[in-house]
């Protein structure tokens, strides 16, 4: 079942949609969740609904995984570049789209000082970090891999699928370096080999994948970085490696 709602979120003042994903027999239980949160969570479910007419089927999924979870998709902004400005964490230059605010870290403030606790309040959640997940594809998944970093006490898992880490990378290290991260953290990365136009610039993304790994694991995390032969940068590629990251992350 999906409902959507609105939310205020409270750094920006600006109303932003919610899609929320509840197993079929919700009414009818009393039973409690896990929960995962994602970024981008228009384009989870629905194709209407997606930025681009094709979404992850992810409400599919769900309805035939053998584990019921409750998924709470957080809508981005779509007003010009305001999407790049609340999931970038810093204040960064890029080549491309110039000068990116950097509004990522309150918008996670938001996400765990407001939106966690209006949904632990309101569903029946498994509150615990240990039940508790941070999703994302492309920018999305940069802001899920900030996400668990920078609060590991919430968050014990995270997708992070195509991520624009090259926006950031060397702040992300920084960061990583001053974090101590809790040994059942599991973080899932992928990278697909058909995103780059040219092989240097796969094997770009698949050196900063890699080294972003082998630091998570240094800092005490289990991470599962993942070649997607063949994959591109969209929700077709994405959808198919919901399996994957969800047998890895929560089995």
């Amino acid at each position: 079942m999906i409902y959507k709602f609105e939310v205020l979120i409270t750094p920006f003042q600006l109303s932003r949609t919610i899609h929320l994903y509840l197993p079929d027999n919700y009414e009818e239980s009393d039973e409690r969740y896990p929960v995962i949160y994602m970024y981008d969570g228009h384009n989870l479910f629905r194709d209407q609904d997606a930025t681009y007419g094709k979404s992850w089927g992810m409400e599919t999924f769900l309805n035939n995984y053998d584990k019921p979870f409750i998924v709470v998709g957080m809508e981005c902004n779509h007003e010009g570049q305001k999407r790049l400005d609340e999931y970038c964490p810093y204040e960064v230059e890029n080549a491309y789209f110039g000068k990116i605010q950097g509004q990522g870290k309150p918008f996670m403030q938001w996400v765990v000082d407001e939106l966690k606790p209006y949904i632990d309040t309101h569903y029946r959640t498994i509150p615990f970090r240990e039940c508790t997940m941070i999703g994302g594809s492309s920018m999305g998944g940069l802001m899920a891999l900030y996400t668990v970093i920078k609060h590991n006490d919430i968050f014990s898992k995270a997708a992070c699928l195509s991520s624009a880490i090259g926006f950031c990378f060397h702040e992300l290290q920084d960061e990583l370096n001053q974090a101590n991260l809790q040994s059942d953290t599991k973080i899932y990365m992928d990278w697909g080999s058909e995103e780059s136009r040219h092989k240097r610039g796969l094997a770009y993304a698949t050196s900063q994948n890699l080294e972003m790994s082998h630091q998570l694991v240094l800092r005490g995390a289990q991470t599962y970085p993942h070649l997607i032969i063949n994959g591109k940068h969209n929700e077709a590629t994405w959808e198919k490696q919901i399996p994957i990251f969800m047998d890895y992350l929560w089995k």
